[in-house]
């Protein structure tokens, strides 16, 4: 039997706020028969990478069970789901039919359909470290566009570039797997170029409404120590300002522009086009992160092992319950994070929007998922009383599905998956955030 976890009333959200969830392409899709392979497919092919040895290649198989899923948002009452669109199923025959029939499901049940254009699942042809896959990615969302435009609520450029850049290509944990540490950078560059260009392209295609999905987390330093305070900053540059900066500045943090590939007019003509303009900025957002000086050995953080010769290292945070993934869980730095996103750019901050904040825990009655996603929608709405232009929140995820690196073991999902019959269960946190979305009227 589920428990029903007695919460006061969320406050009220300023009207028209889009309430939702998300998933990705590559981690509930399946169907891998049917399009063009990813560096996904190549990096779990491989003994090793994955930790209990699976692969995506059924996964949830929400290409086949999309009407299913779909049923399940219009039960749960979202206002808008945001899913991806898989650039190798693109390329393959017959791919972007999927799309349009999920799409047109979606629009049926009243569920704005919110797309990601990239969500790490890159076409083996193509290679972030060279400059090309940019104007290769500007192509493919010209098509994209042109196809589900006219339905299409809002549009995700990138996902995440910052963990792609960082595990997939700096610390090799996650596809394409390479170990590049420094030499990674050209990876975000280009990527931020890529969004850019796809501005530009969905513009040109008639599109609006347009955003990115940057990851965020305040960052602490471990001790108020000169070596601990230089980390937390060198470490806030690598995965909060070097991907908000170009953006909404038109600029690299200090020090880092250096760092990064000219192209043929240099490094600020590539900047003009990575600050385009935007109607919205999408935040993920998990937990905080507590960092301080190197300790001289590898240190195992999150699921990912962090190599000693790394400039920083990040800590525990302690006095904080921990979700199944070793995340702590901290409500109140969502609002600190996005009163300090206020401050540091002013007027150059567009709306925001929460496009991921989620947990993993086990159990169909996860009432730890509850208590998340209750504290974090109340952080979320002190950010608002302080005068942050929030205009939405998307819980990661929809259903439980393949964690990249970590296989199947860990569950984000609302709904549970039986991934050897693939049986959708709804779990109390899908009860609790459907009875939350009636009670708003």
């Amino acid at each position: 039997m589920i428990r029903r976890m007695a919460t006061n009333p969320i406050p009220p959200f300023p009207a028209g706020f889009l309430w939702g969830v998300s998933t990705s392409a590559h981690q509930i899709e399946g169907a891998a028969d049917v399009r063009e392979p990813s560096v996904w497919d190549v990096f779990t092919a491989e003994p090793g990478r994955v930790k209990d040895g699976s692969t995506a290649a059924v996964a949830c198989d929400h290409y086949h069970r999309y009407r299913e899923d779909v049923a399940l948002l219009a039960d749960l009452g979202v206002d808008a789901y945001r899913f991806s669109v898989s650039w190798p199923r693109v390329n393959s025959p017959g791919g972007l039919d999927f799309y349009d029939r999920l799409v047109d499901e979606l629009c049926a049940a009243g569920v704005r359909p919110v797309v990601t254009l990239f969500h790490w699942d890159l076409p083996v042809t193509r290679d972030w470290l060279k400059r090309d896959t940019a104007f290769r990615f500007a192509e493919y969302v010209s098509v994209v566009a042109e196809r589900l435009g006219d339905r299409v609520a809002k549009w995700i450029t990138l996902n995440e570039p910052a963990e792609h850049t960082l595990l997939g290509h700096a610390l090799g944990v996650h596809a394409p797997g390479r170990r590049l540490m420094f030499d990674a950078l050209p990876v975000a560059h280009h990527q931020l170029l890529a969004h850019g260009l796809a501005v530009r392209a969905l513009r040109a295609a008639g599109a609006g409404d347009i955003g990115i999905a940057n990851s965020h987390g305040p960052v602490r330093p471990a001790s108020e120590g000169q070596e601990d305070v230089a980390a937390a900053d060198f470490y806030d540059i690598l995965l909060n300002r070097l991907f908000a900066d170009p953006l909404l500045l038109g600029s690299y943090p200090d020090g880092i522009e250096a760092l990064m590939p000219e192209g043929p007019e240099g490094v600020e003509s590539d900047l003009k086009v990575i600050s385009e303009p935007l109607d919205w900025y999408g935040i993920n957002y998990y937990a905080p992160a507590r960092v301080g000086a190197p300790q001289g050995e590898d240190i195992e953080f999150g699921g990912v092992s962090l190599p000693a010769e790394l400039p920083f290292s990040v800590r525990e945070i302690e006095g904080h319950p921990v979700t199944d993934f070793g995340w702590p869980v901290v409500p109140g730095a969502l609002t600190e994070l996005l009163t300090g996103f206020r401050e540091r750019y002013g007027d150059r901050l567009p709306p925001v929007v929460i496009t991921e904040n989620g947990c993993s825990y086990e159990g169909i009655d996860d009432q730890e998922r509850i208590a998340y996603l209750d504290g974090h929608i109340r952080a979320l709405h002190r950010a608002t009383e302080a005068g942050v232009d929030v205009r939405g929140y998307f819980v990661w995820s929809l259903l439980d599905n393949f964690e990249w690196a970590e296989g199947y073991a860990r569950r984000f999902g609302l709904v549970h998956v039986d991934y050897t019959t693939l049986q959708r269960t709804p779990k109390a946190s899908y009860a609790w955030l459907r009875e939350l979305l009636r009670a708003r009227g």
